[in-house]
């Protein structure tokens, strides 16, 4: 097949491919490769590899942060016990002892203890079919020599990044955007679709980037390259599907039955997260998913829980500083906790390296690269976070206020042309007063679930955004971004209930675009592996018919209840705040770029913080 090179380092991973497949396009270039892989540093810091065919066409390196057997011979690039495939890739297979010893019934033969090598044995065995069986999260490049063929793939939930850029010619992958482009032979031409789906979301929707040559392979796809070029992502898993499939697996239960059956997925999935060699910690905040979760980890059997917790001093004594009753949680459930104040001065010192490690603009992850940075000052590359928690249990205001909007709205937004002279009057009014600048959009989007989602989750609205960037690029945007189609496709096929609509838009658009790919590139700024064990596939699958049957107040109350030991009434009862860092008064007291103070909308009195904010990120990342 080829040679391989690993050399160990001071070790969740970042890989990195390139397949030269067009028949006069010239051999890898193995110091391209190596700048991609290198720019990734911070993702592996424990070694490096790189693997090149015999043809010289087809290149794979990695870098390794060990998790799972933490020996040389789990080092990547891996190839198979039959040298028939190779692999690079990054994340965890949770399942993998199941796998393995299925397979070893077969007749295959295993070197390792590492889940990559279950990974590659799993495609010789099922091929494509293979998804169905993996309960993990994952990026990967399977090189398959006996098909001649380049396979990647990425889990269901998109927890782990992977971009690609094909110019006709070659094929280039990589986990992060600023890797493909340290290669130095990818065109940074801009990408109307993703420099103004980032000002109307607060992140770039998949699968755009702000790079026309580069796009993110869809969460729960895989796609194939063969000499003859790449195909079109191929789509094997739909949250939506899941829910419109669990109205189907409706049962009448008591309360006490959906208790139980609860505990028992929540349980297992955070079994399955503990599995590693290397200590597992906790992200800790007041609210009810990251305090579940540290009982559940103790439920588990985990003796020595390592817990953190940010403090900052604009929040002191307020409602907003959950130190406190993180502390508490903390005792109750028998953790080494760890709280750390944060402030403005360590803001601005870190702020180059945030905006450097940020792989694509987003007004998020401040929180979790400094939540994890004291992760790793504790020693820590493991840890766990409640994200998700949210998303499964129905805990945003915008199950409510969805639903509702779309009812009310739903027949003044199909009258012709009245969305557009109401926004029209509301912008001579003068915005009528001190009002939401979204409401202008209320008729013109409210109607419908992607509108209305739009409108609950959006940033800025597109008339908006001509008051900082070009018009063509505006209108370019919006259309090539489509994005009122990109967020039904969300909903594809339809989950049939306001329920489920919600919970798959969540899950597919701002969880999958803004929260785990924050979670990925703020934790790997500082080599720590983030796991979401509420962000999990088959939990889905399974408690999905459970959450359909009951109301939104029970939901949320199923999570706080589902420790051994439940949480106390007035942390499940707690309005909620979000795991958030001052920003909006780090900003006024110019620990930050002050330009926002340049554009009249975003010194008005009243502005969100969030659209200055993603002024600044945005000026960071050259998109203004």
């Amino acid at each position: 097949m080829g040679s391989i090179s690993v050399r160990g380092e001071p070790f969740m991973c970042g890989i990195a491919g390139i397949f030269a497949y067009h028949y006069a396009s010239p051999d890898v270039d193995r110091d391209e490769l190596r700048r991609m892989r290198d720019r990734m540093r911070r993702r592996g810091p424990d070694g490096e590899g790189e693997w090149y065919s015999s043809d010289g066409r087809v290149g794979l390196a990695h870098r390794r942060l060990a998790i799972i057997d933490l020996s040389g011979r789990a080092a990547q690039p891996m190839v198979s016990a039959e040298g028939r495939t190779l692999i690079v890739y990054n994340g965890e297979i949770y399942n993998y002892r199941e796998l393995r010893k299925k397979l070893e019934a077969k007749g295959f033969l295993f070197k390792t203890e590492s889940d990559t090598e279950v990974l590659l044995s799993l495609w010789e065995d099922k091929g494509e079919r293979m998804f169905e069986d993996l309960r993990g999260m994952y990026a990967f490049m399977i090189w398959d020599d006996l098909r001649g063929e380049l396979i990647l793939a990425r889990d269901p939930y998109g927890i782990k990044p992977l971009y690609y850029a094909d110019d006709g010619w070659c094929f280039r992958a990589a986990s992060q955007v600023k890797a493909l482009l340290a290669g130095g032979k990818i065109s940074r031409a801009a990408e109307p679709a993703g420099i103004v789906g980032f000002f109307l979301m607060g992140s770039v929707p998949e699968p755009f980037t702000t790079y026309a040559a580069i796009r993110e392979l869809p969460a729960g796809s895989w796609m194939r390259v063969t000499k003859t070029g790449a195909s079109e992502p191929v789509r094997y898993h739909s949250i939506a599907a899941v829910w419109a499939e669990a109205r189907r697996r409706l049962r009448p239960q008591t309360e006490e039955d959906a208790h139980a059956r609860v505990r028992e997925a929540l349980a297992a999935s955070v079994r399955y997260h503990m599995v590693a060699d290397v200590p597992v910690g906790a992200f800790l905040s007041a609210g009810i998913d990251s305090s579940a979760l540290v009982g559940l980890m103790r439920d588990a059997g985990v003796e020595d829980i390592r817990t953190m917790t940010l403090g900052f001093t604009e929040y002191g004594g307020k409602h907003d500083d959950e130190t406190p009753l993180a502390a508490e949680t903390a005792e109750r459930y028998r953790t080494r906790h760890t709280m750390r104040l944060l402030g403005a001065e360590e803001f601005r010192r870190d702020l180059e390296d945030i905006f450097d490690l940020m792989d694509q603009p987003s007004i998020d992850g401040v929180n979790t690269y400094f939540v994890s940075k004291v992760a790793a000052e504790c020693g820590l590359k493991v840890a766990l976070s409640g994200l998700g928690g949210d998303e499964l249990f129905g805990g945003y205001n915008s199950f409510d206020d969805i639903p509702r909007w779309v009812h009310a709205f739903a027949v003044p937004s199909r009258i012709p042309f009245l969305g557009t002279v109401v926004r029209r009057a509301y912008g001579l009014l003068g915005g009528a007063g001190k009002r939401s600048p979204k409401a202008a959009g209320a008729i013109e989007f409210g109607g419908t679930y992607p509108g209305a989602y739009y409108l609950r989750r959006g940033l800025f609205l597109p008339w908006e955004l001509e008051e900082f960037l070009d018009p063509e690029m505006v209108r370019s945007g919006w259309e090539r971004l489509s994005l009122l189609t990109l967020l039904r496709s969300a909903m594809e096929p339809d989950p049939g209930t306001p329920f489920g609509r919600v919970a798959a838009l969540e899950a597919g658009v701002y969880m999958r675009n803004q929260l785990l790919r924050d979670t990925d590139w703020a934790g790997m700024a500082h080599s720590v592996e983030l796991r979401v064990p509420f962000v999990d596939a088959m939990l889905l699958y399974d408690l999905a018919p459970v959450l359909l049957a009951y109301g939104p107040r029970l939901r949320k109350k199923l999570l706080a209840l589902s420790p051994s030991s439940p949480l106390p009434e007035k942390l499940s009862n707690r309005q909620k705040t979000g795991f958030q860092v001052p920003v909006r008064e780090w900003l006024e007291g110019g620990a930050a770029d002050d330009a926002w103070r340049e554009i009249p909308s975003l010194r008005r009195e009243g502005c969100p913080w969030a659209r200055r904010w993603a002024y600044c990120v945005s000026r960071r990342f050259g998109l203004v």
